[in-house]
């Protein structure tokens, strides 16, 4: 009986076992770094799309204001829709009016994928303050306000 040659011949090529698993190692390794990455910025990308919708939101009602004698009594959703029809085109977010007073308003947009909240009030005052939750979560900073 003769001993098995061990080499390769030339016509006989490919990987090994083991090589294959190295790069199976290594095609893991890197998609665990990397899908956690793409999930987070996907997040963000909604986080802003939020933002964005709550501050076309915040333009129409000072709009709104414009026509009806500096006064908010009366807005609501399709008001500013009305005002502003891409308001109800936004896929992924869900817009919302909170208190509106004759002199105030606060309007509120939910990222549905990441359920953060970004909302703009205009107090009695004038002054307008925006906040966000959870904050240090997606696209809302630590302190809670964009």
């Amino acid at each position: 009986m003769g001993t098995r040659d061990t080499k390769r011949l030339g016509a006989e090529s490919g990987f090994t076992l083991i090589e294959i698993l190295v790069v199976i190692l290594i095609v893991g390794i890197l998609a665990a770094i990397a899908i956690p990455s793409f999930l987070s910025q996907k997040g963000k990308a909604s986080d802003a799309s939020s933002k964005s919708q709550v501050r076309s939101a915040e333009t129409s009602a000072e709009a709104y204001s414009t026509e009806h004698s500096g006064e908010y009594t009366g807005l609501d959703l399709k008001e500013l829709q009305k005002l502003e029809p891409t308001l109800s085109q936004v896929t992924g977010s869900k817009l919302s009016v909170g208190t509106v007073t004759a002199s105030g308003y606060e309007v509120t947009s939910e990222t549905v994928a990441t359920k953060s909240k970004f909302t703009i009030k205009r107090l009695g005052s004038g002054a307008i303050e925006r906040s966000c939750e959870p904050a240090g979560a997606g696209g809302c900073p630590a302190s809670g306000k964009w």
